[in-house]
C-alpha cells in the first residue's frame, strides 16, 4: 500500500471506532500531541487526551439533547497530499443519528484531518469538522 492510502486506510480505522463507539481505539488512531477542531463548544481540544476529552463531551452534548446511535460514512476522498512523514485528508462526510427519537442525516460535511507517519504508523494529529445540512 502507499502511504496516501495508508493514510486515508487510518483514517476510515479512525471513523470505524467512533462508529462502534470504541474510545480506545479512538484514541489509539492518535498521535501523542494532538487537537480536534469541531462545532460543539468548546470547540477545541488539544494534548495527549484530545481525543477522550472530545469524545467524553460529545457523549454529553447528545445526552443533554437526546441524540444517539451516532454513525459517519466518509466518501471518497478530495484530497489526499503526503510529503514525507506528513499527511492532509479532505474527504466529505454523512453523519446520521437519532435525535429524540427521530433519524436525522447530516450531509455535506467535510472532514479534514492531518497525519504524522509515526514507527507504528499514521497516526492523526488534528481533525476538523465542518459541518453539511440537514437532509
Amino acid at each position: 500500500m502507499s502511504d496516501e492510502d495508508d493514510s486515508v486506510a487510518s483514517v476510515q480505522r479512525y471513523i470505524e471506532a467512533f462508529n462502534r463507539g470504541d474510545g480506545n481505539a479512538m484514541a489509539a488512531a492518535f498521535a501523542p500531541e494532538s487537537s480536534i477542531l469541531d462545532g460543539m463548544a468548546p470547540h477545541l481540544w488539544v494534548g495527549p487526551t484530545a481525543s477522550r476529552d472530545w469524545y467524553r463531551a460529545v457523549l454529553a452534548e447528545g445526552k443533554r439533547h437526546g441524540a444517539s446511535q451516532y454513525h459517519v460514512t466518509l466518501d471518497k476522498p478530495r484530497h489526499v497530499n503526503v510529503t514525507g512523514d506528513a499527511a492532509y485528508v479532505v474527504t466529505p462526510a454523512t453523519m446520521t443519528f437519532s435525535l429524540q427519537g427521530r433519524q436525522v442525516t447530516q450531509t455535506g460535511a467535510l472532514f479534514t484531518v492531518a497525519l504524522r507517519k509515526l514507527a507504528d504508523g499514521w497516526r492523526i494529529s488534528a481533525w476538523a469538522w465542518a459541518k453539511g445540512g440537514q437532509g
